[in-house]
């Protein structure tokens, strides 16, 4: 493999000292750099690439409407592309008759429902609830609202003056329990915690709680135990605050249903959608919210307070209608679930053995690989050794992408890998991805 990397460049990367091969073509659940070196996506990048790569009626959809009209502004008008997604969302969507409102990144999603959380509370007479709370171990968004809310304090260090000091509570993370109680003995403390919060601030102070329902990269791909959501969905009812369901990463069919939500029949308030609404193929993020707080903030203030130059944007939903045709067309997300199982089963014959994996979890084909140095204790690597970017730099180096996080354990240290391939992913393509993360955690630096 030749790295792309030039000294004179005047991209500024997101990692400086990495070296970046130069990709000139996708196809499938495959990448393909100038040299001729195949990379199969293993974790889709940062788990975005649903349908594959190459799509061409995706790509066709997208040149229609820029062909069309590339740019119409979001307040003064709207598209046949916006409308027709919206009623295609609302039929999967598991809020009832959810109106949707169109942006660009997951960041933006998020600070959009945070805002819209609060403007409800404002407009039903109620503008003491600000408060937003969150969990640790969680990634909402590098934009200073949603890295309020983030969990990662790595992440979050180095701006934490530039931060409203939001209330975070600890995960439904049963393998390194912050209570230190075992399952299913402990109640489900990590869910009741969430109560607790909310009186030590005051519930008329908390306007929301948002969470990703299967935790992302922060923590990866953490599934919580079967009882938690509907807890958190009792608590949060009980004292009228607002539940905002993350799904920028689990949307669109990523776990093996439409949404994760969908696994435990929870109908949150607000819902946020971005890597799988169009694969990769168009910077689009969507938020969801309930018909009748949006019928509440039409009455009252006349306009949700919210804006951006790109919001709506016609060839950005063009593209998502695209995409969920696709998947639609071609049965997808039932083939996530059945795939899904067939890739757990490779993974916990030839991976959770290893002797630096100390857990494997996930839905669908979403699945996150903890590594540590001894199973028994459980004991983490150091965080000065960045295992897991060595470890996906070695599988880089063999033909796959992963995807590494750190800092798990206690927002330092920890690291795991993700996996998230494409949904169209054949058997035997799970089975290289499979054997190559197993020669790459063999390696001599590594055992």
């Amino acid at each position: 493999m030749t790295a792309y990397k030039h000294p004179h460049s005047s991209v500024l990367y997101r990692r400086m000292l990495h070296d970046h091969p130069l990709i000139v073509r996708g196809e499938g659940v495959y990448l393909f750099d100038e040299n001729g070196n195949r990379y199969l996506d293993g974790s889709g990048g940062a788990l975005v690439v649903n349908i594959g790569h190459g799509v061409q009626a995706v790509v066709r959809a997208m040149a229609e409407q820029a062909v069309e009209a590339a740019y119409i502004h979001g307040s003064m008008f709207t598209s046949e592309s916006n409308e027709k997604y919206a009623q295609e969302l609302a039929r999967i969507c598991p809020m009832p008759e959810a109106k949707f409102y169109f942006l660009t990144s997951g960041s933006e999603a998020i600070e959009a429902a945070i805002k819209f959380a609060r403007q409800v509370h404002v407009d039903r007479g109620h503008p003491d609830r600000y408060l937003t709370i969150s969990r640790w171990g969680s990634y909402h968004g590098a934009t200073l609202g949603a890295l309020a809310v983030t969990g990662k304090p790595k992440m979050r260090k180095k701006f934490t003056p530039l931060l409203v000091d939001m209330p975070h509570i600890p995960p439904p993370y049963c393998y390194r329990c912050t209570f230190e109680l075992t399952f299913p003995q402990c109640d489900i403390r990590c869910a009741t915690a969430l109560e607790e919060e909310i009186l030590r601030h005051g519930s008329d102070k908390v306007s929301a709680f948002i969470a990703e329902p299967v935790s992302g990269a922060t923590l990866g791909a953490v599934v919580p135990p079967i009882e938690y959501w509907p807890i958190i969905r009792e608590i949060c009812n009980r004292h009228d605050v607002l539940f905002i369901a993350d799904e920028v990463m689990t949307g669109m069919g990523r776990t093996g249903k439409w949404f994760a939500v969908d696994h435990w029949g929870i109908e949150p308030d607000l819902l946020t959608i971005g890597k799988g609404a169009t694969g990769g193929y168009f910077p689009l993020s969507i938020l969801a919210v309930k018909a009748e707080h949006a019928a509440l903030i039409s009455s009252n203030s006349g306009d949700f307070i919210h804006g951006g130059t790109y919001t709506h944007h016609a060839v950005g939903t063009a593209t998502g209608l695209a995409t969920l045709e696709y998947i639609n067309k071609n049965g997808l997300i039932d083939q996530v679930h059945s795939k899904g199982k067939i890739l757990q089963s490779l993974l916990e014959e030839r991976i959770a053995p290893l002797k630096r994996v100390g857990d494997m979890r996930g839905l669908g084909l979403m699945w996150g690989v903890k590594l540590v140095q001894d199973k028994q204790s459980k004991t983490p690597f150091d965080p000065q050794l960045h295992m897991s970017q060595k470890i996906a730099d070695e599988a880089l180096r063999r033909g796959l992408i992963i995807y590494p996080g750190s800092g798990c354990v206690d927002g330092m240290s920890g690291d795991h890998f993700m996996l998230g391939p494409p949904f169209t992913i054949t058997d035997e393509q799970m089975d290289s991805l499979v054997e190559i993360i197993s020669q790459t955690l063999l390696q001599e630096v590594f055992r």
